[in-house]
């Protein structure tokens, strides 16, 4: 029975990260457990109104990504100096996060910890305290032959996406840099990250991937225990409804083009707002810009264009002819769920991935770069193609009506249910 049992889910990052967790811990929740959720303040709302226990990470996310060095790696992409620079800051970063990770869980009294790819401390407490864990992934981030590392998006071929894979996997380090005096605290052995992975495999411990196999098929040369369950979906809030000037908007004309990059900053909010107006008038198209933490909004005050601030997207997708967006794990895949074409526009992380995963499942003309879309022409030019081209309208379409088949998050209670 799981009554009473408590489960400590373990969710850094940006609203992409913590989203699809809250409609994990609801059906917990459902399944009879207690269910806490650690992740960054921002987001205390959107747990409670789950009605699942929130618990504070250290930090600050939305003003992170709002400094200098962050908005200088999204501008310049994954390979750059800019990049190289943010490694640094993020060291230090995931370092004081470990403590806070482990603090959460060593006082969570949890008889189950689950945790995304940024609170793997939580691992390492679960084994002090004899308890299992579950991790929970958005991405793909274990080395294959079969896809490329995120950060890259473009397949190498075989023998380059397992090398790539393995040298990305080294920059997983960062993450491990003082684990080694956590575990002390625990009274656990020093190890190192391989002789994590080697045991994690050993013991075929359970890594569980909130996507879909018909997105992103499971390599076959991923070990037993890492699968690929299906999609998270966030859950909706209560009570909520939209926006009077929003459904004013929707009814007095056809199907706009969502633009919204989420947690992504790449700065030049004004600028970048200029932008994306200039290119959806090019493109002939009605415009809705949501803010994100980059403060995004229209470049003028217009009929044809409407600024507004978070909308769940299960609701607004659907209503809208395609979506532009800096391609994050969570937006994708609310993308895919509502049935409309992409127009990704990758601005950092896993944004390369999702790109490329998109105009391979058709469901997109392609992604644009940064730097090219602040032309707006090449921005036009793929919005165009998206909503012209009913071939992309279609196989959209066709893709949704088999998420809607799909339940990943049945996977993750039958998981817990099972190891406790």
């Amino acid at each position: 029975m799981s009554w009473g049992k408590k489960v400590l889910i373990v969710a850094p990052g940006s609203r992409g990260d913590v989203a699809p967790i809250s409609g994990v811990g609801a059906r917990l929740r459902a399944a009879g457990f207690e269910v806490a959720v650690a992740a960054d303040k921002e987001f205390a709302a959107l747990i409670e109104d789950a009605r699942l226990e929130f618990r504070p990470l250290i930090g600050d996310a939305r003003a992170a990504v709002g400094t200098e060095v962050v908005q200088a790696s999204a501008r310049d992409g994954a390979v750059s100096r800019s990049s190289a620079k943010l490694l640094k800051v993020a060291k230090q970063w995931f370092r004081d996060l470990n403590v806070d990770v482990a603090g959460h869980t060593v006082g969570s009294g949890a008889d189950i910890v689950l945790f995304n790819s940024q609170g793997t401390a939580a691992y390492h407490v679960a084994e002090a305290r004899g308890i299992p864990s579950v991790g929970l992934h958005l991405q793909p981030q274990q080395p294959t032959a079969e896809l490329p590392p995120m950060v890259l998006g473009r397949s190498l071929g075989r023998v380059g996406n397992r090398l790539a894979g393995r040298l990305v996997r080294g920059l997983e380090r960062m993450y491990f840099a003082n684990m080694n005096e956590i575990r002390a605290e625990l009274d656990l052995p020093p190890t190192t990250l391989a002789a994590t992975y080697r045991k994690q495999a050993a013991e075929e411990w359970p890594l569980l991937h909130g996507f879909s196999n018909h997105v992103v098929p499971r390599p076959r040369d991923w070990r037993p225990g890492l699968e690929v369950v299906g999609y998270f979906w966030p859950a909706m809030p209560t009570g909520w409804t939209p926006p009077e000037d929003l459904v004013r908007f929707l009814d007095a004309g056809p199907p706009p083009v969502f633009v919204g990059f989420g947690s992504a900053n790449p700065g030049d909010a004004e600028g970048l707002g200029r932008t994306v107006t200039e290119a959806l008038r090019r493109a002939g198209m009605r415009g809705v810009i949501q803010a994100g933490w980059a403060g995004l909004a229209a470049g003028d005050a217009a009929d044809d264009m409407l600024s507004i601030d978070d909308v769940p997207h299960e609701w607004l997708f659907p209503r809208m002819a395609a979506v532009v967006h800096a391609a994050g794990a969570g937006t994708t895949a609310a993308g895919l769920r509502a049935g409309v074409p992409a127009v990704p526009v990758p601005v950092a992380g896993d944004g390369p991935f999702w790109s490329h995963r998109l105009a391979l499942l058709g469901v997109s003309p392609g992604p644009v770069s940064y730097k090219k879309m602040l032309t707006a022409e090449r921005l036009a030019d793929a919005v165009r193609e998206a909503v012209a081209n009913p071939a992309y309208a279609r196989r959209a379409s066709e893709v949704a009506a088999v998420l809607a088949t799909e339940d990943g998050v049945d996977q993750v209670v039958r998981t817990v249910e099972k190891l406790t």
